[in-house]
């Protein structure tokens, strides 16, 4: 049998027990804020992040050129493993997928398969889990990487934020002014398309709303009656996060369903109280 390592970056969110689970290796993307440089999820936690963000009168900036903290995992993978298949956030978002075509190229020792997601939150950890699953069975690189590349097509991710105020702090709303303008007055819904790129889906009125409408894009989505897997997203606000979870599990009864925190590379953009859906139909 193959021994296979799987690595992802810290976008995926992958909850802490399952990485463990599956032997993941993760390569934290950066945080840097009143010119102190964080890694996700090592340096800086989800929550100590969205604690200070509501408090902060300024805002961090992020950096997912990770080159260095691949090359960190695949060199001390070397003479351990057969191959290493890396699942990387939708380059059309950020450079982990770059960073990580780099370190494959200068550390030699170890075949390394690169994958770009086109995707991101735990649509990105889905395939990363599909992967490790077949990675843990003794399969090839070249199974495993056709594993992650069976799901990741299949995978849907969007979120409600509760206000678009950080992406216009950020500079990362490029709307007109106009709608703009309409847009702070709700609760925007966007997600990622098949490239990977943000797009708008949906406005609502209201918080109350919110998960409604989320549940009415995840029914246009659904194919078939096949096994479903979902995860919950959100962004300080567990409490919605536990209700969605219990519309989600009485509606379609998922065979997996997973709670993940939205990391503060992408947090920073979307603010706290966000809330999402990440799912695929096997």
């Amino acid at each position: 049998m193959a021994k296979i390592a799987v690595v992802t970056d810290s976008v995926a969110t992958i909850p802490a027990d399952l990485v463990k689970k599956y032997n993941i290796y993760v390569a934290p993307v950066h945080i840097i804020w009143d010119k102190v440089d964080y890694r996700d999820g090592v340096d800086l936690q989800t929550g100590e992040f969205y604690t200070r963000l509501r408090k902060s009168k300024t805002l961090p900036t992020t950096s997912s050129a990770i080159q260095g903290e691949f090359i960190q995992i695949f060199e001390a993978l070397q003479g351990k493993v057969d191959g290493i298949v890396t699942l990387a956030l939708t380059g059309a978002l950020g450079a982990a997928y770059n960073s990580a075509l780099n370190a494959k190229e200068l550390v030699k020792g170890v075949p390394v398969e690169v994958i770009d997601t086109h995707t991101a939150f735990m649509a990105q950890g889905f395939g990363v889990i599909a992967a490790a699953k077949v990675a843990a069975a003794g399969g090839s690189i070249s199974d495993v990487t056709k594993a992650a590349e069976k799901v990741i097509p299949n995978t849907h991710v969007f979120w409600a934020m509760d206000t678009l105020e950080y992406l216009r702090k950020g500079g990362r709303v490029s709307l007109p002014q106009a709608i703009l303008a309409s847009w702070l007055q709700v609760k925007p819904i966007t997600g990622l398309n098949k490239d990977g790129k943000v797009e708008p889906l949906a406005r609502v009125r209201t918080r109350a709303k919110v998960m409604d409408k989320l549940l009415d894009l995840m029914d246009e989505r659904i194919s078939g009656n096949t096994p479903l897997h979902v995860s919950v997203l959100h962004g300080d606000a567990s409490e919605e996060a536990e209700k969605l979870e219990q519309k989600v599990n009485a509606k379609y009864k998922p065979v997996e369903l997973i709670r993940s925190e939205i990391s503060p590379v992408i947090g920073t953009h979307t603010g706290p109280g966000t809330l999402g859906l990440a799912f695929y139909n096997e």
